[in-house]
């Protein structure tokens, strides 16, 4: 399993993301202002949070070491947490935080993306 070390990298390499710790010591990462992946802790080690799509949801959210994520799929929003590697390997949780990413990159308004060197 990814260690917090390998995520905070692979969120880094991403353009335009900044990193904030908050929430009691978790690495959150951002893309224009808005939340695209979480490492925190949970009850049983680190856990790995990320946006994924409703089908990527109802698909994963019930497989072996993967949850809807706390408080925000609480909320109706369709976020994963990774608590092991039973389902998603590495590249696969890189994948997804990856998607997570391009989903939120998408989803920002024309003049931020400009703003960021994101515009296509």
């Amino acid at each position: 399993m990814l260690t917090r070390e390998e995520f905070n990298k692979f969120c880094d390499s991403l353009p335009a993301t900044n990193h904030v710790v908050q929430w009691g010591n978790s690495d959150v990462w951002k893309v224009g202002g808005k939340l695209f992946a979480v490492c925190g802790w949970h009850d049983d080690g680190p856990g790995f949070t990320f946006k994924v799509t409703p089908l990527v949801f109802e698909v994963m959210s019930n497989e072996p070491g993967i949850r809807p994520a706390p408080y925000l799929a609480s909320r109706g929003m369709k976020w994963l947490q990774v608590t092991d590697d039973r389902t998603l390997k590495d590249d696969a949780l890189r994948d997804h935080i990856k998607m997570s990413y391009d989903m939120i990159v998408a989803a920002l308004p024309k003049k931020k993306k400009a703003e960021l060197g994101l515009a296509s």
